[in-house]
Formats: structure tokens, C-alpha cells, sequence
């Protein structure tokens, strides 16, 4: 799996945890990063989120995380790409969640928020599970409502 990652300056701390753990721990993901590259070089999170948007709607990443002061900036700007599926993550469940009940193929964080032995294990979380995993009962409506995600993003994205 390819996973691209960016950060602006409040979220630079959580998101340099995150990499060095994605490194040290899964080594099937390949890791994009966009930065920043340090604290001396920051970059606003509407220049940050689009790298990673761009990078899914590509194909050079299939996946994405976003790290900013509350991770609510990110997920604004990157749910403006076609194809992009952000969503806040705050704790386990939502991170899981997200994914499960979403599909979502970006996750963004609160480098204010979160602590990063927390931010690691949502990250953990997330990367686990696949849509609809543990909510087979649901199968179909959270198919078919991720379907109906679809055509809404088609007819404003023309």
C-alpha cells in the first residue's frame, strides 16, 4: 500500500511520530511524504492537503493521512478532490470507523488534539480494516450509501 502523508506546522510534531512509527512498524506501507520538511519551513495546510489529494487522484497513493492544528482544515480542503474521502479522527473509534462505515481514504488529525502514542494507534486502527469489516450485517446499506457518496461527488465535480 502506498500512503501519502503531509502536515502544516501545528500538526509537523504528530505527523513526524506517525512516519517514524509507519516505518519502524508496517513495512508494506510505502510512504509518500510531503512534508513539511521541518519547523523552519511551514507550509498552510490549503497548500498541504492538496499534495495528498492530488497523490490519491493520481494513483500514487492509495491512501492518505493529514496532519494540522485540529485536522478539521485538512479534511475541508482535501474532500474539494474528486475521489477524496476525508474524515476527522479524534479517538480508536472514529478512526476505525472511518474507514468501516466511510470508506474513507484520507484521515486527518489534531497535532493540538492528539497525543502521538494516540495518533500512532488511530493511524493502527484505520490501516486494519477494510469497509464494511465487522458491519457485514450492514453490508448493503453502507454499499449502497457510499454509492449514493459517489453520485453526489459526480454531479457537483463536472
Amino acid at each position: 500500500m502506498k500512503l501519502a502523508i503531509a502536515s502544516d506546522l501545528s500538526g509537523y510534531p504528530l505527523a513526524r511520530e506517525i512516519v517514524k512509527h509507519l516505518k519502524e512498524n508496517h513495512p508494506e506501507v510505502e510512504l509518500v511524504d510531503f512534508g513539511i520538511e521541518s519547523p523552519d519551513a511551514p507550509q498552510p495546510y490549503f497548500i498541504q492537503a492538496p499534495k495528498v489529494a492530488r497523490a490519491l487522484q493520481k494513483g500514487e497513493a492509495d491512501r492518505g493521512i493529514l496532519v494540522c492544528g485540529t485536522g478539521q482544515g485538512m479534511a475541508i480542503v482535501a474532500n474539494k478532490h474528486k475521489g477524496v474521502y476525508a474524515c476527522v479522527v479524534d479517538d480508536l473509534f472514529s478512526g476505525e470507523r472511518a474507514r468501516i462505515v466511510n470508506n474513507a481514504n484520507v484521515i486527518t488529525l489534531g497535532g493540538w488534539i492528539t497525543a502521538p502514542f494516540l495518533g500512532t494507534q488511530i493511524v493502527d486502527a484505520w490501516l486494519s480494516v477494510a469497509f464494511t469489516q465487522k458491519m457485514e450485517f450492514k453490508k448493503d446499506f453502507l454499499t449502497n450509501a457510499f454509492n449514493k457518496v459517489v453520485e453526489l461527488e459526480a454531479e457537483q465535480f463536472k
